[in-house]
């Protein structure tokens, strides 16, 4: 199947599931009363949620707008509560589905040149750089996301997770990823990328753990301040964030596994990873195509707005702190 032919069928689905959901939109909020609240995989939610909220995942994932903001701000604006970290985690696997797909080319020429390059002793090959740089990067957002799960044992319920603790962290970003965007220097692309671009990336992604940041909106924010292209800076993001993004859905995955769940929280777990996966391979193909010619401003906008909102609607009593 070409990439063309890729793009068609995820276009055709994403239509269907558009269409499904609009025409069921009146289920679920009349099977979840306003004040209701989803614990991790709750038999409240209804597939036609899961899948929204696959979509919800799938199309903020790799834009720099903060995915676990989304997935927890937008259920509780619409009155279903806070799907939880978990359902969170282990729906990711959806979007690490869409990335191998898409850079399967570029995963195999790395591993392929990162070996080669081990066996000629040939440290300096831009392949070996790039794989030890990812190795690497990943290193600092499991140490942190250890640390995170030892002394914040309920951090599915810790005010590190309140809205306004999401609002402030996407303002905050937001005014980040502008003074990037004004001061980086954008000279270098895809085959100027070496291993400390990687480390120096990796470390940016750490602030990910914190919900509102965004990973690819950190990782994006710090390769423009190394001098990377936009477009390159999102590239490498997507590739960096595999291991970890990985690790964290399947380590949740087993989690569930191991605690039980209901069978139809095993089909909204399915429902959701596969309209992640579909939505995040749209995005993939957008935000690429759009940083080749045009800035990241629309991003910083949206999540100034975004966070000034949510602020509002904690202030007016719209919503909870929670």
């Amino acid at each position: 199947m070409t990439r063309n032919q890729a793009l068609k069928l995820t276009s055709l689905a994403t239509f269907t599931a558009l269409f499904l959901l609009g025409l069921e939109a009146w289920k679920a909020t009349a099977q979840v009363p306003p004040t209701a609240e989803i614990s991790p995989l709750s038999e409240q939610m209804n597939i036609w949620q899961a899948a929204f909220l696959g979509m919800v995942q799938g199309l903020t994932e790799f834009i720099p707008i903060s995915s676990t903001a989304h997935l927890k701000a937008i259920p509780v604006f619409l009155g279903w509560g806070d799907p939880g970290v978990t359902f969170t985690a282990v729906i990711q696997l959806g979007s690490i589905g869409a990335v191998l797909w898409y850079f399967w080319r570029d995963l195999v020429q790395i591993t392929q040149g990162a070996w080669g390059a081990i066996q000629r002793r040939d440290y300096e090959h831009q392949d070996y750089q790039m794989a030890l740089g990812i190795g690497l990067g990943t290193l600092p957002i499991l140490f942190f996301g250890g640390l995170l799960k030892i002394f914040v044992p309920d951090y599915d319920n810790s005010p590190l997770r309140s809205m306004a603790a999401i609002a402030a962290a996407s303002i905050l970003m937001s005014l980040l990823l502008g003074i990037a965007e004004r001061l980086g220097k954008r000279k270098r692309n895809f085959t100027d990328l070496n291993v400390w671009d990687g480390i120096n990336m990796g470390l940016a992604q750490a602030l990910a753990l914190m919900p509102g940041v965004s990973r690819s909106g950190s990782t994006i924010t710090a390769g423009l301040f190394i001098g990377l292209e936009r477009a390159t800076a999102a590239r490498f993001s997507f590739l960096l964030g595999l291991p970890a993004i990985t690790l964290a859905g399947i380590v949740e995955f087993v989690g569930v596994l191991k605690d039980g769940f209901a069978t139809n929280s095993l089909a909204n777990v399915f429902i959701g990873l596969v309209s992640a996966a579909i939505f995040s391979y749209l995005s993939i193909v957008w935000l690429i195509r759009f940083l080749q010619t045009r800035s990241t401003w629309l991003f910083i906008w949206y999540r100034l707005i975004f966070g000034v909102v949510i602020l509002s609607a904690i202030a007016t009593g719209l919503i909870e702190n929670s």
